[in-house]
């Protein structure tokens, strides 16, 4: 419960431990939830934890703001010995926040010869 929670707190204000600046603002708007953990079958000292983020957090039509908060500084937390992101949904409202491409999806999927699944792209920037 307690790697749960602050994999939440940490993904989504930043911290998993109170600060001097909590006092400042309330940041309860803003905090992610870890709602439900369950034990990995077959696995000692495994869990899945469910995290839920209000879209508060989030900058509207972005896709790299979510990602960057969700899994930006978490997975080098040194408080967890392995950390893996297994699923994530997305709230039609805050798709709809998308543009897209700005010469339309068929475009992109043409030019990629990909079609029938999700297109993602990023930047890799070492450490």
């Amino acid at each position: 419960e307690e790697a749960g929670a602050a994999v939440a707190a940490e993904s989504s204000t930043g911290t998993w431990t109170t600060v001097w600046t909590d006092g400042l603002t309330s940041l309860d708007r803003y905090k992610g939830r870890c709602y439900h953990i369950e034990p990995v079958a077959g696995e000692e000292n495994q869990y899945i934890a469910y995290v839920a983020y209000p879209l508060d957090l989030f900058e509207e039509g972005s896709v790299t703001n979510m990602f960057t908060s969700i899994v930006g500084n978490v997975f080098g937390f040194k408080a967890l010995r392995a950390l893996r992101l297994e699923d994530l949904r997305i709230p039609p409202a805050y798709t709809k926040t998308f543009q897209g491409p700005p010469h339309g999806i068929q475009v992109e999927r043409d030019k990629l010869n990909k079609y029938g699944r999700p297109l993602l792209g990023c930047t890799i920037k070492p450490k």
